[in-house]
């Protein structure tokens, strides 16, 4: 039976293989142009995701026993070495270190996926293979849209990659939503159900999605990549697909300020 660690590392798979092929193709001004990221070029999001594979093979290797822990100051040094890259060092960067990645989470044998746990330095307790492959996930999907959408402005999410986060923000990595989710900023608490999904997002005292069966107070009506794209504060009037609308007792830019993005 096929793990949900090794669902999401094939995930991860293909979301390398899918960038890899477009990076290359990209244009010095490209590079330098603006993502779908506010504040970030394309090189700036593909620094951000090679720094970050980096980083995160460094643990990943300690939790398998096969290196020391990183030292404290192991991240920052990444991050300085990454950033004095010139833009076309750091997209070819990034293939390298994203692959190595990706390689050694498809190493692992599935018999170890239920029983491997993995430290993140920003959490009290280690992730079991599933969480820690998703918190990648999370960071890969929206940043990997972030270089399409610099290109290409009507570009999506790939439905499997959406419907997977989606899973995985709805369990084991739901508490991510009460860091990107800022339920304050709207009105009234609402309950939005995610036509033709399971899926409802919460807005009450906290940010959450769901797949409980809560009665409705709005409805959001698109694909459900859109709904994933607005939980990570990429669904922008120029980003949104034609069609995409929400009733009820919230609007959709009241939604956008709830998930302002990272």
């Amino acid at each position: 039976m096929t793990t949900l660690a090794s669902r999401t590392i094939s995930a991860l798979r293909s979301e390398h293989d899918d960038l890899a092929r477009l990076v290359p193709s990209l244009s010095a001004e490209q590079l330098s142009g603006p993502s779908g990221a506010s504040d970030w070029t394309v090189a700036d999001v593909l620094s951000h995701l090679g720094s970050g594979a980096e980083i995160t093979l460094a643990g990943f290797r300690a939790a398998l026993g096969d290196a020391e822990a990183p030292g404290p100051d192991f991240n920052q040094s990444v991050w300085d070495r990454w950033n004095a890259l010139s833009p076309q060092e750091q997209a070819a960067g990034w293939v390298g270190s994203d692959e190595a990645l990706v390689a050694a989470l498809e190493a692992v044998p599935e018999s170890r996926h239920d029983d491997l746990p993995v430290k993140l330095g920003f959490l009290p307790e280690p992730l079991p293979l599933a969480g820690f492959t998703a918190m990648r996930l999370s960071e890969v999907v929206p940043h990997g849209w972030d270089v399409r959408a610099g290109v290409d402005p009507a570009a999506a999410l790939t439905e499997p990659s959406a419907q997977l986060l989606a899973e995985h923000l709805s369990g084991g990595i739901g508490f991510l939503l009460g860091f990107i989710g800022k339920p304050a900023e709207v009105r009234e608490n609402a309950v939005i159900e995610i036509s033709k999904t399971p899926y409802r997002i919460v807005l009450d005292d906290a940010a959450r999605l769901t797949t409980e069966t809560l009665p409705a107070s709005a409805t959001f009506a698109g694909p459900l990549e859109a709904a994933v794209r607005l939980i990570y504060g990429r669904l922008g009037p120029r980003f949104t697909p034609a069609g995409v609308e929400v009733s009820g007792n919230i609007t959709l830019d009241e939604l956008r300020t709830a998930f302002p993005g990272f």
